[in-house]
């Protein structure tokens, strides 16, 4: 038995051992190792908004027509969506551990692009944004006035427009999100009202929108244009 040869050469066995040992101990220098290998699989979310909708409206025209389309996207994995009183739908799909997450967005994106056409006239104008994100939170950081010299709604729009953008500056950041209040405006009708003006709900709507469009006022620093002067602009040769 081979036991028995090593056993009557114990120098053989020592050598055989040691040359054993130095193959051993050169491999695992030469091994790759990754301190922090890719073992989350990627997640691209989709999110959108239907103003004024519940969830079950919610469910049924916005996130059943994109499910239909997102589903069967090469390397995905599986997909869930959220709808909720509010009008907001949320949907996260995770494709397999390796999936380029770049080339993952975008084929989410345009099977997105396909769905939007049966989508609601509202939630087409608000549009559908698609992100590459992982819906775990890495952080929650809490904004305050230690004085209470200022109300939530400041506080949510101070961080909206100063930290919002500049965390999602640094590299590796999927998204922010602000939880707070934001500034809205509800308005009641009355029926009888606008009846005996001829109006409609849909009226008020459009009147409100007009007043909320942002115009530019003009130039600073241009050259003074007098009563009168007309600049006329043509293309030549």
């Amino acid at each position: 038995m081979i036991s028995d040869v090593f056993i009557r050469r114990p120098v053989t066995s020592i050598v055989i051992s040691l040359v054993i040992l130095l193959i051993g101990s050169i491999s695992i220098i030469n091994l790759p190792v990754s301190q922090y290998p890719d073992i989350s699989p990627p997640v691209i979310s989709v999110s959108g908004i239907f103003t004024g909708a519940d969830a079950q409206t919610v469910e049924q025209t916005v996130a059943t027509p994109i499910e239909t389309q997102v589903n069967g996207t090469p390397g995905m994995s599986f997909l869930q969506s959220n709808s909720t009183s509010d009008g907001r739908m949320s949907m996260n799909v995770t494709f397999e551990v390796g999936t380029n997450v770049d080339i993952a967005a975008l084929d989410v994106q345009n099977r997105v692009s396909v769905a939007e056409p049966v989508l609601p006239e509202q939630v087409q104008r608000l549009g559908l944004t698609v992100r590459k994100r992982n819906p775990t939170i890495l952080m929650v950081a809490a904004l305050y006035s230690p004085k209470a010299s200022h109300d939530i709604k400041f506080l949510d729009n101070y961080a909206n427009v100063y930290i919002r953008d500049a965390l999602l500056r640094v590299p590796g950041v999927g998204d922010v999100v602000s939880v707070g209040q934001d500034f809205s405006m509800r308005v009641w009708l009355n029926p009888q009202k606008l009846s005996q003006l001829g109006l409609t709900a849909d009226d008020v709507g459009a009147a409100i929108r007009e007043q909320n469009i942002q115009i530019a006022g003009g130039s600073v620093g241009g050259a003074v244009r007098k009563r009168g002067k007309v600049i006329y602009a043509r293309s030549g040769r």
